[in-house]
């Protein structure tokens, strides 16, 4: 698990990532530290990030503000705001934040919400992929497309892509039954992250505009309807 800590003072910043240490340094968590908003940005695009810690009131880019923008990069981020002003708890509804701690952050506050990540994330239907880089675990909501490149496939997220050996085919079945659709012979995508539907082309989460194959696009379109009934409800 990645965690991100934003904070201009110091002194929290460091006591936050002392007490996740503590209490956690037997699984695998790495803490990354940054004292700005636009510091821990510029880490974003590079690491994928479970959870961050932002403090409400930095000086430049605020907490808010940053969230947005993290928000923008990742759906699924948890974002944990820290804040000596409760005042601020409804603009957190506007980035889905996860909870509020209140400065400075408590041993027993800090653990409560990193066990309640965990066993959200232990809950949540994932693949493991690997290439020659290493593995990737990678939660089916993060996915937007999934793409076939001659022998590869590569899954893309809001904030990356990551490529293994393997086919479409493999993956079909599996996916069709959470909420996935094979579009064309080189396209799977999640159904959650289509934002326009025009002629044969779809754009989804980051602005990717795909081919509908004409023999898939009656079975699509009634895939498609058939899953904005069941979420508006």
């Amino acid at each position: 698990m990645w965690i991100a800590i934003c904070d201009d003072e110091k002194r929290f910043l460091n006591d936050l990532s002392e007490i996740i240490r503590r209490h956690y340094h037997s699984l695998d968590i790495a803490v990354n530290k940054f004292s700005s908003g636009s510091e821990l940005l510029q880490s974003f695009y590079r690491v994928k990030y479970d959870i961050v810690f932002l403090d409400i009131e930095m000086p430049g880019l605020d907490g808010i503000s940053l969230a947005r923008k993290i928000r923008e990069l990742s759906e699924d981020v948890y974002i944990v705001f820290l804040t000596g002003h409760i005042e601020y708890a409804l603009k957190g509804y506007e980035v889905n934040a996860l909870r509020y701690l209140t400065k400075p952050a408590t041993d027993a506050s800090v653990h409560e919400v990193l066990d309640q990540v965990l066993k959200k994330q232990s809950n949540e239907k994932s693949l493991w992929l690997k290439n020659r880089d290493g593995e990737r675990r990678i939660r089916l909501s993060e996915i937007v497309f999934i793409e076939a490149q001659d022998q590869n496939i590569v899954f893309y997220t809001p904030s990356d892509s990551f490529e293994i050996r393997g086919k479409l085919n493999d993956y079909e079945q599996q996916l069709k039954q959470e909420g996935f659709f094979r579009i064309h012979r080189s396209y799977i995508v999640s159904l959650s992250k289509i934002s326009g539907v025009t002629g044969k082309e779809i754009t989804v989460t980051g602005g990717y505009r795909l081919p509908v194959a004409r023999a898939k696009e009656r079975e699509f379109r009634d895939a498609f309807m058939s899953y904005i009934s069941k979420e508006a409800f």
